[in-house]
């Protein structure tokens, strides 16, 4: 089965409630696998990085502007990665650190959690390299939740959940590829230090 929610629907009070069922999610599911193709993942973000994200999403969409209050929300759905409770596989492109979201100095800051959070119990960091052959044609980001129960992927128009076991298999297969291909510990800390020195050689833009 596939459900499709339109952004202006499920967003209609603004970001906060949306936040509120995300971290849910979270919480009731012990084990995910995300793959993030052009942005941070969300729950490795920071509350700068996060701010300016969700402040896109409130001028695109013309929602209501709750921003700080998302933003909460946002950082409380990160508690899962330091509880113990909860196992996360999650691959990032390698343009996901190179994508401008706020500046050079948000984005430092941005690559240099991910560099503290590589060593994380709870999680499994993979940096897929820009030019890594992987035997998979391109294909958009999406999360998988529980034992591969569902699957969640965001468009530009609305967020989708997938549940159709053939269709989730498909995203396991798909999520499997990427991972083989993308690069782990000090491979992935390679990519993040020299994306640190981009952003630290670029100035900012007043």
């Amino acid at each position: 089965m596939t459900s499709s929610i339109p952004w202006a629907d499920r967003l209609s009070a603004g970001t906060e409630a949306t936040q509120d069922d995300v971290v849910r999610w979270y919480r009731n599911t012990r084990v995910g696998k995300a793959y993030v193709p052009t942005m941070i993942w969300g729950t490795l973000q920071t509350e700068a990085y996060a701010t300016v994200i969700l402040g896109q999403v409130v001028d695109f969409l013309g929602i209501p502007n709750d921003v700080p209050a998302g933003v909460v929300k946002r950082m409380q759905r990160q508690e899962v990665l330091y509880d113990g409770e909860h196992q996360y596989d999650v691959v990032l492109g390698e343009q996901a650190l190179y994508t401008n979201i706020g500046g050079p100095e948000v984005m430092r800051q941005q690559i240099e959690r991910l560099v503290r959070e590589l060593g994380l119990s709870s999680l499994t960091l993979g940096i897929l390299p820009s030019t890594a052959r992987v035997d998979l044609f391109p294909v958009h980001g999406f999360n998988i939740y529980g034992d591969s129960d569902r699957a969640h992927v965001e468009l530009v128009s609305s967020s989708v959940d997938i549940t159709e076991h053939s269709e989730l298999d498909l995203y396991s297969k798909a999520f499997a590829a990427l991972s083989s291909a993308a690069s782990y510990g000090d491979a992935a800390e390679e990519l993040l230090r020299e994306a640190h020195t981009f952003w630290t050689d670029t100035p900012s833009q007043e």
